[in-house]
């Protein structure tokens, strides 16, 4: 979570598959960079999981905080 980029200034994550890359808002919805359709369909379905602890960890990085890992997709 990288929280200070001007170009896409809204809460979001980055993605990385088979050397694709993508910025990932909290809803699953890329807004920047591109990643396979199986993997941002996988990507959504994670992020809507996580959506709290994906804000939780959003906020955190805003107050210079350590994250807190996220379960993977199981």
């Amino acid at each position: 979570m990288y929280f200070n980029e001007g170009i896409h200034a809204v809460p979001h994550f980055h993605a990385r598959y088979a050397g694709a890359a993508a910025s990932v808002d909290l809803d699953g919805n890329v807004i920047a960079g591109s990643l396979p359709p199986r993997a941002q369909s996988l990507v959504g379905d994670w992020a809507a999981l996580h959506r709290d602890e994906l804000l939780a960890n959003w906020n955190r990085a805003r107050n210079d905080q350590p994250l807190e890992p996220i379960d993977p997709l199981s």
